[in-house]
């Protein structure tokens, strides 16, 4: 009996979902490699961080599994009402007193000990409403406009550039996907360029890393300490690496060793080489995810796996690119890899869609 693409999705499936367990794997690894000399400093606890990232690891695994059996029938039906309430909650984390305020950025709800960044399901939740606005024979530019707009908004108030950029690209990649008009695009990019030049040149904190990005030899004790730090570990690596487990920086010279920098202590700790094995890896991902979403059966789950890949692979691209001075600093996790629940939750929540699609749709 003949195969056919089925067949070759379910392959492309089964690699993506072994990808994503590596990834997710290496990430609890890497966390426990880098965080524990933090962990002892704040939490007395070198486990701390390690043990939170493997709890939220089997968390999102089972949302994965989740997310990958759910009726995409369904997930289309409801797609509005899943954003709205998102956005909602992006409303709610504004507001003082509700929303927690951690260095000087309101982006967390909390319930208890527990807390979760809404913009990190907004991503997930847009994905799927773009998906349904974009597959649609009467397809609105105006309202595709507007909800985009919205929620770059009330993102940049909380504020957060970083995920404002790859809600973005994410939306960007999702509307040149679908094959509509490019002609709409001529005016808005240039608007949208405006206005992201605006945001920093008015904000000083974000003028600050700015002028470090294109001169990191300033302030070398301060807007420029954290890329300096990143490009020293980064180049004492060499070739090879300084050895698993061997990195200086982590000791508490590189800023944010967990979260968004830990790329750096993986390339001082395994060099060019392991730096290029590890972008071989994300980029078969990326390709994996491209292939499923482009011989999608329905237009709208094609445009979900497109939704979603293109979130891995933009993420891991400008957190690299910051981490090596290509792009400047904007507070955007490696996929997977660096420490956060609501990120790894949600992403992995988001790669059950991509296998769902690899399997239905």
């Amino acid at each position: 009996m003949a195969c056919g693409w089925h067949c070759f999705d379910m392959k492309r499936g089964n690699r993506i979902f072994i990808l994503t367990l590596l990834l997710v794997g290496f990430g609890i690894v890497m966390i426990g490699n880098a965080s524990f000399a933090d962990a002892m400093a704040d939490f007395s606890d070198k486990w701390h961080y390690v043990r939170l990232q493997a709890i939220w690891g089997v968390i999102g695994t089972i949302a994965m599994w989740v997310s990958s059996r759910f009726s995409l029938k369904r997930l289309e039906a409801f797609s509005q009402l899943f954003l709205y309430v998102n956005i909602g909650f992006l409303i709610i984390v504004l507001i003082p007193g509700i929303g927690n305020k951690i260095l000087g950025a309101r982006r967390w709800l909390g319930f208890g000990s527990f807390g979760f960044q809404p913009a990190e399901l907004v991503k997930l939740s847009l994905t799927i409403y773009l998906a349904k606005l974009l597959s649609t024979s009467d397809f609105d530019i105006k309202k595709f406009l507007f909800i985009i707009g919205g929620i770059l908004t009330l993102i940049m108030m909380e504020p957060d550039m970083g995920t404002a950029i790859i809600v973005l690209l994410i939306s960007a990649t999702m509307y040149f996907g679908s094959g509509k008009s490019l002609a709409p695009m001529i005016l808005i990019i240039p608007i949208a360029g405006l206005v992201f030049g605006s945001l920093i040149i008015f904000s000083p904190y974000r003028l600050e890393r700015m002028k470090s990005y294109l001169d990191f030899q300033r302030d070398t004790q301060g807007s420029s300490y954290h890329i300096r730090q990143a490009l020293l570990g980064i180049g004492s690596g060499g070739i090879w690496g300084v050895g698993f487990g061997q990195s200086k920086q982590k000791y508490q010279f590189l800023p944010e060793v967990t979260t968004d920098s830990i790329f750096a202590v993986y390339a001082e700790e395994t060099g060019f080489v392991g730096s290029v094995v590890l972008i071989g890896i994300y980029g078969w991902l990326v390709h994996l995810g491209l292939t499923v979403a482009q011989h999608a059966k329905q237009s709208f789950g094609g445009l979900v796996a497109l939704g979603v890949i293109s979130w891995v692979g933009w993420q891991f691209v400008i957190n690299v690119a910051a981490m090596t001075a290509l792009f400047p600093l904007t507070g955007v996790p490696l996929p997977f890899i660096s420490y956060g629940g609501s990120s790894l939750v949600v992403l992995l929540s988001a790669i059950g869609l991509l296998l769902n699609v690899a399997k239905n749709g």
